[in-house]
């Protein structure tokens, strides 16, 4: 069984975005620039914002942190990522959900140039995924993907199961294993809460890859799972027994050929992706 480990294969991406960055500064004059908004004190989302500082401060990206008040207004949110779009210092924007109660976050991530999308959020990046073309992608999904490759796991006509439907990992990741490619081109099924529980269970047991992200604790059982499958477990959750995923990882890590471990799998590639995304944008910007 191999042991998709997350935490070592984004260290090793930050190591090379940081020789990329020292690099191009040189002939460019600058590093890339993430601007950061996080409203209001939420504590989650506090805690995603540091890590995602502590990993520009590891590659060189600047990050410029903005923090309004959850009292602010949609139109002063809206007016401040205007002043971001407008910023050519500004490579990408990232806005960090879920937004105070009363705030339209959808209204404001419209808002955000395409080019700046770092998280992959907006309709324009959304729709070029959709058709297959160069784009911003969703930073879960796309962290998913640089993972398996770097794992030399192809899923070229392969069959897949994506468990979860939201627009910030299951649609986007069904997409992505859909694609041309290496780390695309597989049969690709999704299931979600109104797919009975048997049926669920039923396509897994077909699947050759498994990618969980529906959010409740060891939804995914040992016996959902066939020899020699690839699984990817998206989720994360604390229990008396410490941090748990989606899926019961004690009871299939033997079946599994390859199975992502819950915490240090997927949660440091996201981070991972979101810098590759600033750098991406940056070179897009300084035309590198």
């Amino acid at each position: 069984m191999i042991l998709l480990d997350g935490k070592a294969t984004a260290a090793a991406i930050r190591a090379e975005i940081k020789d990329r960055v020292q690099a191009l500064e040189k002939t460019h004059g600058r590093t890339p620039g993430l601007a950061v908004i996080l409203v209001g004190e939420d504590p989650a989302s506090q805690v995603y914002v540091r890590m995602k500082e502590k990993g520009c401060a590891e590659t060189g990206i600047r990050s410029l942190p903005h923090r309004p008040e959850a009292s602010i207004s949609q139109d002063a949110l809206m007016d401040l990522i205007r002043e971001l779009n407008a910023d050519d210092s500004v490579d990408g924007i990232l806005l960090q959900l879920p937004l105070p109660k009363g705030l339209d976050s959808q209204a404001c991530l419209n808002l955000i140039d395409p080019g700046k999308d770092v998280d992959g959020f907006h309709p324009i990046n959304v729709g070029k995924l959709a058709l297959g073309l160069p784009g911003y992608r969703s930073c879960t999904p796309a962290g998913i993907i640089e993972l398996l490759k770097r794992f030399d796991i192809k899923t070229s006509g392969k069959k897949a199961v994506v468990l979860g439907r939201s627009n910030i990992v299951g649609k986007p990741m069904a997409l992505m294993l859909i694609e041309y490619g290496d780390q695309g081109n597989a049969s690709t099924t999704i299931v979600h809460s109104r797919t009975p529980l048997e049926d669920q269970k039923a396509f897994c047991q077909e699947a050759d890859i498994v990618i969980a992200a529906v959010g409740q604790p060891l939804h995914v059982k040992g016996d959902w799972i066939k020899e020699g499958a690839v699984v990817v477990d998206v989720g994360i959750h604390r229990s008396d027994d410490g941090l748990v995923g989606d899926c019961d990882f004690a009871a299939m890590k033997d079946k599994c050929s390859a199975i992502t471990p819950v915490p240090g799998g997927v949660g440091p590639m996201t981070i991972a992706q979101l810098l590759l995304n600033t750098m991406q944008a940056y070179e897009d910007h300084v035309g590198a």
